[in-house]
């Protein structure tokens, strides 16, 4: 039963809004997968919080156009294809990687990702996406960076404050035994 006007206007507001939250999309390819493996690939992208959908072409073409710089997105809109709406820019490439190792299939195949502005084509960029940090991670790392001298700095006063102690601890016992 075709989609009416109204349920039309209801998928393009859907994707456009999620296009507007999710700074990273990913276009993928999903021909030739079983209802199953549909499903189980469906179910591994929930579990990473990747919100994942197949829809009509014309309608995500729809909802891209109203959106500044995306445009760009629009050529990959042809054959089968699902989208995968994420925060994170590896999340759906790690998804995508696991699930054609462990379920040794070709698809989905990535078309295209779009990331904070920068186009990823065609399925040889996964292994480069896969291997992106989150924002969190990178968070992480820098913090890391910035304590790691503060934490040699102390290390360093503990070990010459305890070694100091020592000294001074042997000097004393000395002038115990030259007392005695």
């Amino acid at each position: 039963m075709p989609l009416t006007r109204s349920q039309k206007a209801d998928i393009i507001e859907d994707i456009g809004e999620k296009l507007d939250e999710h700074p990273i999309v990913y276009l993928t390819n999903f021909a030739g997968l079983t209802v199953q493996q549909t499903d189980e690939l469906r179910s591994r992208f929930r579990d990473a919080g990747v919100d994942y959908q197949v829809t009509k072409n014309t309608l995500a073409r729809l909802a891209l156009d109203r959106i500044e710089g995306m445009d760009t997105l629009d050529e990959y809109f042809s054959g089968p294809t699902a989208i995968a709406f994420s925060d994170d820019p590896a999340k759906p490439a790690r998804v995508i990687a696991d699930f054609l190792e462990e379920e040794e299939v070709e698809r989905p195949e990535l078309k295209v990702a779009w990331i904070e502005g920068e186009v990823y084509e065609g399925h040889d960029a996964l292994g480069q996406l896969k291997d992106l940090k989150s924002r969190e991670e990178l968070i992480g790392d820098i913090v890391g960076l910035l304590l790691a001298p503060a934490q040699n700095v102390v290390g360093g006063l503990q070990s010459t404050g305890s070694n100091l102690a020592g000294i001074v601890k042997t000097l004393a016992e000395r002038d115990d035994e030259d007392d005695e």
